[in-house]
């Protein structure tokens, strides 16, 4: 017999869990479904910078910003970027700590202890969704179990089920492939690694490829190498990736003359190599409004992850669903519109800058094309806060 829930999350990332958390400050109950077993059934990735503007918005209206600034790594804004001789062209401290760095399984167990028991239903993996012939929508999940809901809500991403209901668009292979590794332990064990990456992000890039690598709070290295490659490379290209050894030496023909230090950060690498192709959706995804039913998070707009905002648009998009389905208890309809209005544009433009950011990454003659950008980023930064200063010098003696 299939159960009934007046809202229904499918999807228990970051996006789904703010939404969650903040229509539970609101009152309304929600019940969030998740294909994983539990909580701990796998790792979360790695590290997090939290935006002022859309994660940390989003932990505000959460009311978890104060947890949140306990359990940030201190110095993990620091970035540098590298040529492939490892020569640093520009560098940032990290001082100032306007985006804080957190580990994402850190923030998603925070968001999950923030929620009433019984809210995210485990080991519920979704193999259909359908809209029925009175409005409300059904779910199937692989057990055999249906259930309905009024509101459906696809916080799944990419390859989010929910997703077809409103839109017919899929994610597109961008080219590129990442190889991801990690350096345990790094500063007595890896040392020279340890310093080449810095305390927080470090990209070293040039045309077509290049490594991004940052530090955990508790001293591993997580190792990006990048590729521009065809669709095929990962699943079906010349490196065994069940061989280790076997694969670090094929991964490493395409670091041919780049600095050891770098090429360390494979060689060195410590468990398994992972391949992962990079997609998106259509930069300006967006859907005609279908009566109850929305999207946030990667399920909604998808990019590739070059302008740092998935995370953090992902719990922006949670917190301001449940402030618009708070604002407008009798009326869904006109609380998705005044959702998705905001959701549109602002998407947009952040997928918009990852997919140039990217382009920038992997250029010819990269890394100047980032370093510039960094270098317009810093000085655009610092007029609007002279501006800023001399706007308060103003008010202070007028």
């Amino acid at each position: 017999m299939s159960t009934h829930h007046p809202i229904a999350v499918v999807g228990a990332g970051l996006g789904g869990l703010t939404l969650a958390r903040v229509l539970h400050l609101n009152g309304i109950e929600s019940a969030v479904f998740d294909l994983d077993a539990s909580p701990t059934a796998r790792t979360q990735g790695g590290m997090l910078d939290i935006h002022e503007e859309s994660g940390q918005a989003a932990l505000r209206a959460a009311g978890l910003h104060e947890e949140f600034r306990a359990v940030i790594h201190a110095g993990g804004e620091a970035m540098r970027i590298l040529d492939r001789e490892a020569t640093v062209r520009t560098a940032d401290d990290g001082e100032g700590d306007i985006r804080p760095e957190v580990d994402r399984g850190v923030l998603r167990d925070l968001l999950l202890g923030s929620l009433p028991d019984g809210t995210i239903r485990w080991g519920a993996k979704v193999t259909g969704v359908r809209t029925l012939v009175d409005g409300r929508h059904e779910v199937t999940f692989a057990d055999g179990r249906t259930i309905t809901a009024d509101l459906l809500i696809g916080a799944d991403g990419a390859w989010s089920k929910v997703r077809p209901l409103v839109s017919d668009a899929t994610p597109a292979y961008l080219d590129l492939s990442f190889v991801k590794a990690h350096l345990l332990d790094a500063d007595t064990r890896h040392p020279e690694s340890a310093a080449v990456v810095g305390n927080g992000m470090m990209f070293a890039l040039a045309e077509g490829h290049g490594f991004l690598a940052h530090r955990t709070p508790g001293g591993s290295l997580h190792v990006y190498a990048a590729l521009r490659a065809p669709a095929d490379w990962v699943t079906s290209g010349p490196i065994d990736f069940t061989d280790v050894e076997a694969a670090k030496a094929s991964l490493l023909e395409h670091f041919e003359g780049w600095d050891e230090r770098l090429r360390a950060l494979i060689a060195d690498a410590d468990g398994a190599l992972v391949a992962r192709q990079v997609h998106a959706l259509p930069v300006g995804h967006r859907w005609d409004r279908v009566p109850g039913v929305t999207l946030l998070g990667d399920a909604a707009h998808l990019m590739s992850p070059f302008a740092g905002e998935g995370a953090n648009l992902a719990m922006l998009d949670g917190a301001e669903l449940a402030t618009a389905l708070a604002a407008h208890p009798d009326d869904t309809e006109k609380a998705l519109t005044v959702y998705e209005q905001a959701l549109f544009p602002r998407s947009e433009a952040a997928a918009a800058a990852s997919a140039e950011n990217l382009d920038l990454c992997f250029a010819p003659h990269a890394p100047q094309p980032l370093v510039d950008r960094m270098a317009f980023y810093r000085a655009e930064a610092e007029a609007e806060a002279e501006a800023e200063a001399e706007t308060a010098t103003a008010n202070a003696t007028g």
